[in-house]
């Protein structure tokens, strides 16, 4: 389903569990509070897109394109992010626990009271990202 007015994908509330969506261009669309648990979304442009509240468990992002995404809340305990563009997303109170992280891009990202119990960090890019309020345990 598209918004006809901006073209952008709607998708809010939607139940995506385990879909392959690898690859897919879903830049801006709207995610509000879908269940993408254990989604394939492994190099998706999901640039500036809305998936606040957005439950991402186990999904698997890795190198997908996240720039300016907001997902404030959102669900991302045990994802696969290795390699994502996460650049000016906004991360607010979302849990990464055990996320992977490493060889992401998180310049700029707005982490203010993110959960990140174990999550991988090697040679993740924080230049610049907000990290007051994080939860970090090793």
């Amino acid at each position: 389903m598209t918004n006809s007015a901006t073209n952008r994908a709607v998708l809010a509330g939607a139940v995506l569990r385990g879909a392959d969506m690898s690859g897919s261009v879903l830049s801006g669309a709207d995610l509000r509070e879908a269940d993408a648990s254990r989604a394939d979304l492994a190099k998706a442009d999901l640039s500036q897109a809305d998936l606040r509240g957005t439950k991402l468990v186990g999904a698997n992002l890795a190198q997908a394109d996240l720039r300016d995404a907001q997902l404030w809340g959102a669900n991302l305990a045990q994802a696969n992010l290795r390699g994502a563009d996460l650049r000016g997303a906004d991360l607010r109170d979302a849990c990464l626990h055990e996320a992977d992280l490493r060889e992401t891009d998180l310049r700029e990202a707005n982490l203010q009271g993110a959960g990140m119990h174990y999550v991988r960090l090697e040679q993740a890019d924080l230049s610049g990202a907000v990290l007051e309020g994080a939860d970090l345990i090793a």
